[in-house]
């Protein structure tokens, strides 16, 4: 990172839809910006093996093609980009600060636009067997799973999108789901039921997980019936809900109480001056992929104005 700035325009953090459609305008607005990200740039949507509804890709994309275009295409503009996890932010007053495993920066203005996690199950043997059977993302350890038979639990989009992707490796995929239908769009549900790899375990929740050296079987109860069941798999897909990444920014913004997402009015503009939120991160967000690059277009829109207004 030789000659940056001592105090940029902009830090996004988040690299993501919602970061990189920010840093797009932010760029080509000749702000200067800092994309921090903690991971690969991308975030979730890196995950997803085709979006099908992304406009203008009518045969669909990979998460991982989008978001490598997006980019590129912020990157041309000038954006920088750190590979850190933050630790902490000072959001009050002219100046942001930062804080990350890879130094402090300073900004004028920040962009929250740090995505959400997926939630865990918080069941007897899910943390024991993480990465020994137990995962949270079919695209990056799918592969790890051929011949053998696999649950997914959850019943939305994100769930049979990756119980259709996981039939490309295992011999049978138990999708299990505490209702006894989908949450998951029509289309996708369409696939799943027509799928022969796929079979559906309804009303049911996942009690414990139990194995030895790897995960070896499920404890099931039927949510309707209380009856209780085993379910014989190598392998758990985890994918029954996502919580904001907003663990360091309590105190220093407004959250919603019961989502912890951030609360922004329709600017993306937080209570805070000059702090922003956008993408899956902030309140009643839909969580799609051309929502959360919108979200990121109107933050980038409004610091740009924010900073032509603002009395430096």
């Amino acid at each position: 990172m030789a000659d940056k700035p001592q105090t940029y325009d902009v830090i996004i953090i988040g690299g993501g839809p919602a970061g990189l459609s920010a840093a797009i305008y932010t760029a080509r607005a000749r702000l200067s910006s800092l994309l921090i990200e903690m991971g690969l740039v991308g975030g979730q949507a890196m995950n997803a093996e085709r979006l099908d509804n992304y406009p203008g890709f009518p045969d669909g994309i990979s998460g991982m093609e989008l978001t490598d275009r997006m980019r590129q295409q912020a990157e041309k503009y000038g954006l920088e980009t750190v590979t850190a996890e933050v630790t902490g932010t000072k959001l009050a007053g002219k100046t942001k600060a930062v804080s990350t495993t890879e130094g402090d920066f300073k900004a004028r203005t920040v962009i929250i636009a740090g995505g959400c996690r997926r939630q865990k199950l918080g069941v007897a043997g899910e943390a024991e067997f993480a990465g020994r059977g137990v995962s949270y993302c079919a695209t990056c350890d799918g592969a790890f799973f051929r011949d053998v038979p696999i649950a997914v639990v959850g019943g939305g989009n994100s769930a049979v999108t990756e119980a259709l992707h996981l039939t490309k490796f295992a011999s049978k995929v138990s999708v299990i789901h505490r209702r006894d239908k989908l949450r998951a769009s029509a289309v996708v549900q369409e696939r799943a039921f027509a799928d022969p790899k796929i079979e559906f375990v309804w009303n049911s929740v996942v009690e414990q997980i139990e194995g030895e050296d790897a995960v070896k079987r499920l404890k099931l109860r039927n949510v309707k019936t209380d009856a209780k069941s085993e379910l014989e798999v190598a392998g758990v897909f985890v994918s029954t809900g996502l919580s904001p990444n907003t663990d360091y920014l309590k105190g220093l913004v407004p959250l919603d109480e019961k989502t912890g997402a951030v609360i922004v009015n329709a600017d993306m503009e937080t209570e805070v001056a000059g702090v922003y939120a956008a993408g899956d991160i902030r309140q009643h967000s839909p969580r799609q992929v051309i929502i959360a690059a919108g979200d990121g277009a109107v933050a980038g829109v409004a610091v740009t104005r924010y900073l032509t207004e603002y009395p430096w």
